[in-house]
């Protein structure tokens, strides 16, 4: 029951393996927009995807060749619920999108935060630790600064 609470984080995924990803990820999206309306809450986060990021103006990782075709189907269904999230002007959104490797590692407190370009760092990598994501995410549910946009972390 989510009825009562003040914000809700979304990290919802049907599955790397899944066949039918895109779709059930679509739907997936669209329930939990449904269920948080349904339960008045205005407060939104959203667990996003590095694949809608621009390499270059006009670019998205997820238009380059070198996107594996087993990542493309979540990396379009994550861009497909920003698109969603956009089309709900009554929720205060935050879609944090993580930097194109996402890996355990160790938490620093010590990131970049970006807009819609994805974020690489002195050596060429784009990459984010799941411990810094998460600090990032907890960061912009306290401290909101990214309501109705995307917005990405790395190092």
């Amino acid at each position: 029951m989510i009825r009562g609470h003040s914000a809700l984080i979304s990290a919802f995924n049907p599955g790397w393996k899944n066949p039918n990803l895109y779709d059930d990820q679509v739907r997936g999206t669209a329930s939990i927009i449904a269920a948080v309306k349904e339960a008045d809450i205005k407060r939104v986060l959203w667990v996003g995807g590095a694949g809608g990021l621009e390499v270059k103006p006009g670019v998205r990782v997820l238009d380059g060749p070198d996107l594996p075709n087993w990542v493309r189907p979540g990396a379009l269904a994550t861009f497909k619920a920003l698109e969603q999230l956009r089309n709900e002007p009554k929720l205060e959104w935050s879609y944090l999108a993580p930097s194109a490797e996402l890996t355990p590692g160790e938490r620093t407190g010590k990131f970049r935060l970006g807009g819609d370009q994805l974020l690489i760092d002195a050596s060429g990598r784009s990459r984010i630790s799941v411990q810094d994501y998460a600090v990032a995410m907890i960061d912009e549910l306290e401290n909101p600064h990214h309501v109705r946009q995307r917005f990405t972390v790395g190092y």
